[in-house]
């Protein structure tokens, strides 16, 4: 039995401990994609897989159905793959280690991967289900879009006949997204040369502790980002000393805030104690700066590291110049919705190579001309710095519908369920819809999901009754759908 056997609904559970059993980090969706394929082949259902590993499975419509429009269910099949200190899975090749205490469902050390894998795993019981009434339905499951939307990018939206879709990739209970921001990634280097240096002091300097989360969701919460910090950190130390870079990483992902960075600075001898201690002034200047968002940020540095080839003074003014002056999270927030969150931009990625620093941005804005004039400026710092700069995985925004049958239709279904109202509004993350809305004429789109917690973390977890509520609310709006 499994881990999650008991909890209801139990076939939810149980599709998504099936699909938890394989790792299905974005890039890497070949087993999960199969295993939603065999699903389909077992019941006898039509599927579609492409090459990218986008899989459709088709449900003919329940009696009385026959003459209804397809609704299309839509969730993604990849998670984000986020780790803490002590974990020992290879999230390449083992599955998930899930717990639940009944209330809550997570997994021991990792990201849970409910974003968005409980989206998939609902849809499958809606197809299993014999009893259902619902029209057509179409469950659509695409691959990498933590990473781009390069899933949805590359599908080929002719095997669709549907013009309602149901993204089931939200994270709170109640609200019902009708917009959201579109975005862009945006990848920087600088090149470097390093030197072998003598009678220099090596540091190495660790950032951590920090709480990290989901760059679009979670970029409004004054969450510290790790790479600003380190890169703030080593431009006032450069201000006292002629250092020079060693190493420097910090993030794994574009769209998640970077919850520790690590470096190694190489100091002359005469200075080392000068340098230690501004470190040490700001182990209480970040602490006293982000002493509610971010309360357990850690600084931790070694003195006296073997010696290696550092890069060149003049590059690690550049480098770190750069970093200092490049813009990093809110930059507008909307004037017309309370509390959105506009444009903004994150530094998800950083790693200084042999021959070059390399960094990556996620930039989102609800707005296209501020997304664009966004990565000009990033563009303007890099390349005055003597780096390249390139852009990939651009996707558009979800622009507010005045009229949406759809949405009418899940609002009703959703006071007829829960007995109170619910709350719509556009988000600042990135939801595929948007690019579905601009692959497919006349598509009417809503998205929502159960309540999940600190996604794209260690700490993410997904609460058991909104599960089930909220698969309910997929069965009232299937029953409406005629």
């Amino acid at each position: 039995m499994g881990i999650l056997s008991g909890l209801k609904p139990s076939k939810v559970f149980e599709y998504f401990e099936m699909l938890s059993s394989v790792p299905h980090g974005s890039g890497n969706t070949k087993a999960i994609s199969d295993l939603c394929v065999e699903f389909a082949k077992e019941r006898g259902l039509r599927y579609y897989q492409d090459d990218l590993n986008n899989v459709v499975i088709y449900k003919d419509a329940s009696a009385g159905y026959e003459d209804s429009a397809p609704v299309i269910l839509q969730g993604h099949l990849d998670m984000v793959c986020a780790t803490d200190e002590t974990c020992t899975i290879d999230m390449e090749k083992d599955g998930l280690i899930l717990e639940t205490d009944g209330e809550w469902v997570w997994a021991k050390g990792t990201s849970l991967g409910a974003d968005n894998a409980i989206a998939v795993a609902m849809t499958l019981a809606i197809l299993d289900d014999r009893d259902a009434a619902h029209p057509p339905i179409e469950a659509l499951f695409t691959v990498d879009e933590e990473t781009g939307m390069f899933g949805a990018v590359g599908l080929d939206t002719s095997v669709l006949s549907g013009k309602r879709l149901i993204n089931l990739d939200s994270e709170e209970e109640g609200i019902f997204t009708v917009g959201c921001a579109g975005g862009t990634r945006v990848n920087c280097s600088i090149a470097c040369e390093r030197e072998e240096l003598c009678g220099w002091e090596y540091i190495s300097i660790n950032i951590s502790g920090l709480r990290g989360g989901h760059s679009g969701v979670e970029i409004d919460k004054c969450r510290a980002s790790a790479n600003r910090l380190m890169a703030r950190m080593l431009y006032h130390l450069s201000e006292l000393s002629d250092i020079r870079l060693c190493a420097l990483s910090g993030g794994n992902l574009d769209n998640v805030i970077p919850k520790s960075c690590s470096a190694k600075i190489a100091v002359k001898s005469a200075d080392a104690e000068n340098i230690v201690s501004l470190i040490e002034e700001y182990k209480d200047i970040y602490k006293n700066e982000f002493s509610s968002a971010d309360p357990d940020i850690c600084i931790e540095y070694r003195r006296g590291e073997k010696s290696e080839a550092s890069v060149k003074s003049k590059d690690t003014h550049r480098m770190l110049t750069a970093l200092y002056t490049v813009p990093y999270h809110v930059q507008e927030m909307s004037a017309d919705i309370k509390g959105l969150v506009q444009t903004s931009l994150n530094l998800g990625v950083l790693n200084l190579l042999e021959d070059e620093l390399t960094f990556s941005f996620a930039v989102r804005s609800s707005v296209t001309s501020q997304k664009e004039e966004l990565v000009r400026r990033v563009r303007a710092v890099v390349e005055y710095m003597g780096g390249e700069v390139s852009t990939h995985g651009d996707y558009p925004a979800w622009q507010y519908a005045k009229v949406s049958p759809l949405r009418d239709t899940v609002l009703e279904a959703y006071r007829a369920v829960s007995g109170k109202d619910g709350e719509v509004m556009a988000i600042h993350a990135g939801l595929e819809c948007g690019l579905f809305i601009e692959k497919m004429e006349g598509l009417d789109c809503i998205s929502f999901g159960p309540d999940l917690c600190d996604v794209h973390s260690p700490r993410e977890k997904m609460n058991v009754a909104s599960i089930e509520r909220t698969t309910a609310l997929v069965y009232e709006i299937l029953r409406r759908c005629k």
